[in-house]
């Protein structure tokens, strides 16, 4: 009895490649192991609706490989399993950004030579994300996906679930419709991460008048972010506010505490600050949302809170290369500097 295998086949890739990939990857995985015959040429094409030259290029690429051998009169048979196959990652993000790109770069780095990684961008626009699943399904290995969508929730439930559990991975962003076990993640939990943050700073906000939320304009945060921020504020008695956006027009108030989301708004704020000759840590607070490089020397330093970016880009790749489906909570820290 011949063993049976799956064959994956890629668009504009061509068909004996693909069946190559699919025996070396049958090996990888285990379930073909050296001295198992392959089904002969007219059988795999018959199976597979494949030309008998296909299979034929196929197998002589195997044997030019070393990886199969054949026996005059009994067939073809693997030769050796110490092959590699890189897996094949479809990594999606919501949009491109600092942020974004210490979490693609940790990613790749951690997977090493063991992946290969296509990244496309969905721009939280739902039927970019459908084009992107209905050219792609069934081609890669994995589908490491931000499921940062703010309109049609159910549509990309529905998309999201097309993916087969064990090959989908959330990052960033958990979804309590998806929270299965057979569903890995990596993920902030905004409204909680806020709240903790800020009440670590406890101390060096009771001496502000107000605590201002930045509200970003150019673009969706998540709401909990927003929803975190009041919940502290209320339970702790701040006298606070939200500003939708910040530029060069915003009356903003010595005395305050500004938390600031957006770096657009950042640059504005700060801008605001020199035009009134304000000391940022004494007249007025700032607090930014995301760490980046910038915001350490900026002002001779500038606090943030902020997710651990880099850990969770290697946090996916280490799911995936030890086939865990874990659902993990990202590091969230506050980094206290000169503008509290």
């Amino acid at each position: 009895m011949h063993t049976s295998f799956a064959i994956k086949f890629i668009p504009d890739t061509p068909k004996y490649l693909c069946v190559v990939d699919s025996i070396i990857e049958a090996i990888r995985d285990g379930e073909l192991q050296r001295g198992q015959q392959l089904p002969s040429i007219n059988e795999l094409s018959e199976r597979h609706l494949l030309a008998r030259d296909t299979v034929e290029k196929a197998y002589k690429e195997l044997r030019r490989r070393g990886i199969i051998t054949s026996v005059k009169g009994k067939g073809y048979f693997i030769n050796r399993v110490d092959v590699y196959a890189p897996l094949r990652v479809l990594l999606v993000f919501n949009k491109i950004s600092n942020y974004k790109r210490q979490i693609y770069n940790a990613f790749v780095h951690t997977l090493g030579g063991m992946a290969k990684v296509d990244l496309h961008i969905h721009h939280s626009n739902v039927q970019v994300f459908q084009q992107l699943l209905d050219n792609n399904i069934g081609a890669y290995d994995y589908y490491v996906v931000m499921p940062h969508f703010y309109e049609r929730q159910e549509e990309v439930i529905a998309l999201l679930r097309r993916i087969p559990a064990p090959q989908l991975l959330l990052l960033d962003k958990k979804l309590p419709e998806l929270w299965d076990k057979e569903v890995a993640s990596v993920y902030q939990d905004f409204e909680k991460d806020i709240y903790a943050a800020l009440n670590e700073a406890i101390g060096q906000l009771r001496k502000y008048e107000r605590l201002v939320y930045v509200n970003p304009n150019l673009v969706p945060y998540p709401s909990e972010i927003r929803k975190g921020f009041e919940y502290f504020c209320r339970m702790n008695d701040f006298a606070y506010s939200v500003l939708e956006g910040m530029d060069a027009d915003t009356a903003v108030k010595a005395g305050d505490v500004y938390v600031v989301i957006e770096e657009t708004d950042l640059v504005n704020l700060i801008k605001l600050s020199h035009i009134r000759k304000w000391e940022v840590g004494r007249d007025i607070g700032i607090i930014s949302y995301n760490e980046t490089p910038l915001k350490e020397i900026l002002l001779e330093g500038i606090t943030v809170i902020s997710t651990d970016h880099e850990h969770m880009g290697k946090t996916a790749a280490r799911l995936i290369l030890e086939k865990r489906q874990e659902q993990i909570k990202n590091p969230f820290i506050l980094i206290r500097r000169n503008s509290l």
